[in-house]
């Protein structure tokens, strides 16, 4: 029986011509070798399997070879070319770094480079996976790297070029290879298909080659497998049940279900691919990528950028005349949410249904019936419902403005807009304008305020909200008619309350009202001590208002303020925490012992 060898070293390119998807590399290395302009040191970067060692072994071979043909590859008759085909080339050293990454490794390399080649005009050193080595290892190899003899020539090999020492960086050439492309996986194993009498289907060669993702060996490897378990006839079907691979007619189905917005028939689809064993997060990837498709076949610019045959092109152009722009967008970040909270979530699948079902819905209308409805979109009808409520069934003061602001433009035809009185608790000790005095006065009958907690609001402050409001001080008036007690507790309790409920105009104010302690004096007269002049002057416009909410809130018409400057001696200072900790554990030891117990630290 004939020895079995895998198609990845079977098919190993020869020559640079046979390399695949690198032309510009090889044609660079073709001339350098023709002139004779060769480098002491190379650097051949890239992804896995797309040809760095192979370039580099027929870069070795080809510089070696004693009888080159008429395009400068090798003979492949001349001794050198013969023991290198053998393996047995004296000339040509690979190093494994992977394994061989010490000091001593790289010493042995060092001794090695003083004997002269036997056959062929350089020693070539092959070192695969370089980034390996480590630290100490570089820093031993830089001086025979930036000055060897001149018959040896470095050729490093690296997945992972940003591992690698800049100085030894700046010692080489550095030729980038680029991955794959799928149309040029897909010749490659048509060619070798071919040549191994392996029937096939050009959408089954499609999937190997984007299973790949853009490695050459990798791409034979798995042909290798498709063709072991489909007895050399590889079909899509079969490719897609050995690979596991989902069905893209899945995604397909998912867009086309997701623009009728048929929410039920994509869960039940779902709940079949979970069931063969695939990941939620698989499926939302894939259809990522198949909505990304889908956006570039939108455009005939772009639909060169699918990686795909020419058929599934096609089903591509024909969904995009079907799918909105802005339904592939909202798709793309509704989905990209989802890959990003994937892993955190404990729900997984929970979280993939709601995404399917969020793409389903982009295209529903707000208000049209339907399997389900968008959280956004569910939102938005409530509110627009109760808008309507609230509009066909209005309060009665407003009923009555509205009423009367009938009447006045049926009898005037000229709508008056006139500046509100509200008489609120605020800092503002303006009176309005005569105008505004005068227009307020045309304005017919006044509506009846509404009031919301110790602010009073009319129908026009509601309609004219950037209008300035003006507050005199004799608008505002005890209203209670109780007489109850209350104690100093009470007074501070509801002080502090008013302070709180102060408008966002007058948070400053309101903050440094807090540290003032209102003192029962002589029931019901009450004492406000100030510590500022600056402080004084602005409570003393709005005192009224202070004690109108205060009577209201003890329930009590008698209350009584008087407010002065505080002496010298009255003023307290103000104690950081840690001061008042201090003055805490002085008067207490107790909890200055609690603190060592625990251990406690202060910051």
């Amino acid at each position: 029986m004939e020895e079995y060898i895998v198609s990845a070293l079977k098919y190993r390119p020869l020559t640079f011509d046979s390399v695949v998807g690198q032309r510009t590399l090889t044609t660079t290395l073709k001339n350098a070798i023709q002139t004779g302009k060769l480098a002491h040191a190379y650097l051949f970067c890239g992804p896995r399997g797309v040809g760095k060692t192979t370039c580099a072994r027929i870069f070795a071979k080809t510089i070696n070879c004693l009888t080159p043909d008429a395009n400068g590859d090798p003979c492949g008759t001349c001794e050198s070319c013969k023991t290198f085909n053998e393996g047995r080339s004296m000339s040509i050293h690979e190093l494994d770094a992977a394994s061989n990454n010490s000091v001593d490794d790289i010493r042995e390399l060092c001794k090695q480079v003083q004997i002269p080649p036997q056959i062929g005009k350089y020693k070539v050193f092959i070192i695969d996976e370089v980034h390996m080595l480590s630290a100490s290892a570089f820093n031993a190899f830089l001086k025979t790297l930036e000055e060897p003899p001149s018959y040896v020539i470095f050729i490093l090999a690296t997945t992972e070029k940003h591992k690698i020492l800049p100085t030894i960086i700046s010692r080489c050439q550095i030729y980038d290879f680029d991955r794959m492309s799928v149309p040029d996986i897909i010749n490659h194993l048509k060619m070798v298909a071919d040549k191994e009498g392996i029937r096939y289907e050009e959408e089954a060669l499609n999937v190997i080659a984007e299973k790949a993702d853009g490695g050459m060996r990798d791409a034979l490897s798995i042909f290798d497998q498709c063709a072991s378990f489909s007895q050399n006839d590889i079909t899509y079907a079969k490719v897609i049940e050995n690979l596991n691979v989902l069905d893209s007619d899945n995604y397909f189905r998912i867009i086309d279900l997701s623009l009728e917005n048929k929410v039920s028939d994509i869960m039940l689809l779902l709940n079949n691919v979970i069931a063969k064993g695939f990941d939620g997060g698989h499926l939302i990837n894939g259809l990522a990528a198949h909505v990304r498709n889908v956006l570039m076949a939108k455009d005939e610019q772009t639909l060169p950028l699918l990686e795909v045959s020419e058929r599934v092109k096609e089903r591509f152009r024909e969904q995009a005349q079907r799918c909105p722009v802005t339904f592939l967008y909202d798709a793309l970040k509704i989905m990209n949410r989802c890959d990003i909270n994937y892993r955190q979530s404990s729900n997984k699948r929970l979280l993939v249904e709601l995404t399917l079902i969020e793409v389903a819905q982009i295209t529903q209308e707000d208000d049209s019936p339907g399997a389900g409805r968008r959280p956004a979109r569910r939102i938005k009808s409530l509110f627009q419902k109760i808008m309507v409520n609230t509009q066909s069934k209005p309060a009665p003061q407003v009923a009555a403005s509205e009423h009367g602001m009938r009447r006045e433009k049926t009898a005037s035809q000229q709508p008056v807009v006139t500046p509100a009185v509200n008489k609120a608790n605020i800092a503002s000790t303006g009176e309005a304008p005569a105008s505004a005095a005068s227009a307020a006065q045309n304005a017919g009958p006044k509506p009846t305020p509404k009031k919301l907690g110790n602010i009073i609001a009319t129908f026009d402050n509601l309609r004219n909200k950037s209008q300035k409001v003006y507050i005199k001080e004799e608008d505002t008036e005890v209203t209670t008619t109780e007489n109850a007690p209350f104690t100093q507790e009470d007074l501070e309790r509801e002080w502090y309350a008013m302070c709180t409920r102060m408008p966002q105009s007058m948070v400053g104010l309101s903050s440094r009202m807090k540290n003032i302690s209102p003192a029962i004096t002589d029931f019901p007269h009450i004492e406000l001590v100030i510590d500022s002049q600056l402080l004084l002057d602005e409570l003393m416009p709005i005192r009224g208002r202070i004690r109108a909410t205060m009577a209201k809130a003890l329930h009590n018409k008698d209350i009584q303020f008087s407010m002065r400057l505080a002496k010298a001696e009255e003023t307290k200072k103000i104690l950081s925490k840690r001061e008042l900790f201090d003055n805490l554990r002085q008067e207490n030891p107790a909890i200055e012992k609690l603190r060592q117990l625990l251990d406690l630290e202060l910051s």
